[in-house]
């Protein structure tokens, strides 16, 4: 991506209107993915605060322990959560 925003910058100065349009719009796409890239996400509080809401959530929805794992919640999480198989 670094390589790429490289090269828009040398293309950018004798750049047709239209061109340079595209170009700067795929600068601003590269530049988000980067920032995105960059920033990190704290999954084990992610985990803790679905542990937290999860058992109320799912006996105010009737969402069952088989639907959880079909979505990829791992057997260990939802036992932290307190949501068993068989429940609801």
């Amino acid at each position: 991506m670094q390589k790429r925003l490289a090269t828009i910058e040398e293309k950018l100065p004798d750049a047709d209107p239209l061109t340079r349009l595209q170009l700067v719009q795929e600068r601003m796409d590269l530049q988000r993915q980067l920032d995105a890239a960059d920033s990190t996400v704290d999954l084990q509080e992610l985990e803790d605060e679905f542990v937290k809401a999860a058992a109320d959530y799912s006996r105010r929805k009737g969402i069952t322990y088989a639907a959880w794992r079909e979505l990829g919640i791992d057997p260990a999480v939802l036992r932290r959560a307190s949501i068993r198989r068989g429940a609801g």
